[in-house]
C-alpha cells in the first residue's frame, strides 16, 4: 500500500493489526544498517574460520599445528580481519559505500559465535570424512559415485574438455 504498512489504515476493525492490540508497538534497537553490518560480518569471519579449519585435509585444526606453519595463512586472515573492522567503521565508507553502521558488543557477539559454529561444523565434517576414510570409503572422490556421470569424458570426444588456452597453462604442483 502507498504507506508502506503491512496493514491499511482502512483495516482499524481487522483485530489481525497489531495498531489493535492496545499494546505500545515496540522500539526497533537494531535497523537494516545494523543488521546488514552484522551479516557482513558473519559471512567474512565465517570465510576465516574456512581457512582456519582447510588447512588440514583430514587433521583436526583444534589442536596447536594451527598456530605454526603457513604464515601466509595467518596474513591473510589478518589482513580479512583488519578490512572487516576498518570497512565497519570508517566513516563514510561504512555509511555510504556499504550502506552499514558499527557494531556493538551483541553484535560482535554475535559474529564470533557463528564464526565458531562455522569452525566446529567443518571439524565435524573432517572428524566424519576421517572416519569414512579409515573404514574404506572413497571421501577424497577418486571412484564414479551416485553424483557423478561417466559418460561426461565421452560425449563430444573430439571437444576441448577445458577452455580454449587453458591447455597451455604450466601446470606445476608446488613442492617444499
Amino acid at each position: 500500500n502507498p504507506d508502506g504498512l503491512l496493514f491499511s489504515k482502512e483495516d482499524g476493525a481487522d483485530p489481525n493489526n497489531p495498531k489493535n492490540s492496545g499494546l505500545p508497538e515496540p522500539e526497533l534497537v537494531y535497523y537494516l544498517e545494523d543488521i546488514r553490518a552484522t551479516a557482513f560480518n558473519v559471512l567474512d569471519f565465517g570465510a576465516i574460520s574456512i581457512t582456519l579449519s582447510a588447512r588440514f585435509t583430514y587433521l583436526s585444526s583444534i589442536h596447536p599445528r594451527v598456530f605454526r606453519g603457513n604464515k601466509s595463512a595467518w596474513y591473510s586472515v589478518f589482513i580479512v580481519a583488519a578490512l572487516q573492522i576498518i570497512t565497519t567503521y570508517v566513516p563514510g565508507l561504512n555509511t555510504i559505500v556499504f550502506q552499514m553502521r558499527g557494531m556493538d558488543g551483541r553484535q560482535w557477539g554475535i559474529v564470533m559465535l557463528f564464526m565458531f559454529i562455522v569452525f566446529l561444523v567443518l571439524e565435524a565434517e573432517k572428524a566424519l570424512r576421517s572416519y569414512l576414510k579409515f573404514r574404506g570409503a572413497d571421501t577424497d572422490d577418486l571412484q564414479y559415485g551416485v553424483f557423478d556421470n561417466p559418460m561426461e569424458g565421452e560425449v563430444g570426444k573430439n571437444e576441448a574438455l577445458l577452455p580454449k588456452g587453458a591447455s597451455h597453462l604450466n601446470l606445476v604442483s608446488l613442492e617444499k
